[in-house]
């Protein structure tokens, strides 16, 4: 029976762990996985100079030219089955996000549990499980509705595709808020002496819980003011964002390129702190918001502040600095002439997240009227063109000799300022 469910898997029958249909979290997976290590194996064979047709060998433009459409075919090919296994894996999701949350309800039965032993159980003990059903009991009805998104991650994932860490600092603010809220709500429900619904109601009393709620706002603060910058400047082509196949957990600590980002790093380890200062005020003082201390408040101000620093900092324009002819060993100096080979130099021509080889071949070159995509040049284990600071591309024949304009065109949309040359017959 395992041969022969292995040969159907091999022969591509049924939905097993060789299927590549993309209809199945398997073959999405599988698929990509395929799909990687052919373009890989291709990618080598290529730039070691194999596997090029002899009706093309002879002529180096029209090889290089050659190679770098079967790379950008290939890399496409890689991307579809990216982006499949990306949808997969983010519509499956929903059911890993409610498994998490509900195994927290039980985490905090079981830490109640353990803690009324000697002490006994209380009322707050009472309200807090009650008020932890609840909150999850809504969130799995809000991952339900946002099921094909990610379920609970869904309000997270920024218009990148990525984790915003803005948006998950400011909801576990939201979520310590509500959940104490409701706390109290229960207690006071269960309530029967006077004084204890006062003193349950004095609990809310701004002056003892002014630092939780500066906090919140702050964090709520960042993140509407983050999406609406970052929204602006893309739209200004001052800052290059590219689409991600799927969001990842570490998106929450690095930058779009996957590096760890230290603005990102301080705000989510600060924010973790006082979140988990707060929990524990909470758990002993079940009867008011928790009291965050103003220094742990401050500390939060401090991260979030260099942290919008950081993301104001962080991107810019694309730019041409400099257009020269590009000259190999042997050939004789001269000026740019129809057919020769440009070297462009500059910065921010790959933008941080635009590695991938589907992303590198859409980078364009406007010569004059005439727009010229970046051939990709194959070395081992990368590629030598393009590049975020160097672009080689040839002159058309079709560039009238004169002055013209060259203009680069990024992965992401957005567009150099035009840098005059010269072209000669």
């Amino acid at each position: 029976m395992a041969v022969h469910e292995a040969r159907q898997s091999t022969h591509g029958g049924g939905h097993g762990g060789g299927c590549v249909c993309g209809g199945c979290p398997g073959g999405a997976r599988e698929g990509h996985r395929r799909a990687v290590a052919a373009f890989l194996a291709k990618r080598d064979e290529l730039a070691d100079g194999e596997g090029l047709p002899t009706a093309v060998a002879h002529s180096t433009g029209a090889s290089r030219q050659w190679v770098s459409d079967e790379l950008t075919r290939s890399a496409r090919e890689v991307a579809d089955r990216s982006r499949q296994a990306g949808e997969t894996w983010l519509r499956n999701l929903w059911r890993g996000t409610l498994l998490a949350l509900w195994g927290g309800v039980v985490v905090l039965a079981l830490v109640q549990a353990f803690t009324a032993i000697g002490t006994g159980w209380t009322p707050a003990r009472t309200a807090g499980l009650v008020a932890g059903v609840t909150a999850a009991t809504a969130l799995t009805a809000a991952a339900r509705v946002h099921r094909s998104c990610g379920g609970l991650l869904a309000p997270l994932i920024g218009e990148d595709n990525r984790l915003s860490t803005s948006r998950a600092v400011a909801a576990c603010w939201v979520l310590l808020a509500v959940f104490a809220v409701l706390v109290l709500a229960v207690e006071l429900a269960g309530a029967s002496d006077p004084a204890d619904r006062d003193a349950l109601v004095a609990g809310l009393e701004l002056e003892r819980c002014a630092g939780v709620l500066t906090v919140l706002a702050l964090t709520c603060a960042v993140a509407v003011l983050l999406r609406h910058v970052v929204g602006t400047r893309v739209r200004r082509q001052t800052l290059q964002k590219v689409r991600a196949d799927r969001p990842r957990a570490a998106d929450l600590l690095t930058d779009d390129s996957g590096r760890g980002d230290f603005g990102d790093i301080a705000y989510v380890l600060a924010s973790g702190v006082a979140v988990v200062f707060a929990a524990v005020r909470l758990a002993r003082r079940p009867e008011q918001l928790p009291d965050l201390p103003w220094g742990l408040a401050l500390l939060v101000a401090v991260s979030a502040a260099a942290y919008l620093a950081g993301k104001f900092a962080e991107g810019g324009r694309p730019v041409v600095l400099s257009v020269v002819r590009a000259r190999e060993a042997g050939d004789l100096d001269g000026p740019i002439r129809t057919g020769d080979d440009i070297e462009i130099r500059g910065a921010g021509f790959v933008p941080p997240g635009a590695h991938t080889p589907d992303l590198l071949a859409r980078v364009v070159v406007r010569i004059g009227q005439v727009h010229v995509h970046v051939p990709l040049v194959p070395v081992p284990g990368g590629f030598a063109n393009p590049t975020d600071g160097v672009l080689t591309v040839p002159v058309p024949v079709e560039v009238e000799p004169g002055e013209v304009e060259v203009q680069v065109v990024t992965a992401a949309g957005a567009a150099t300022g035009s840098h005059r040359i010269d072209v000669t017959d």
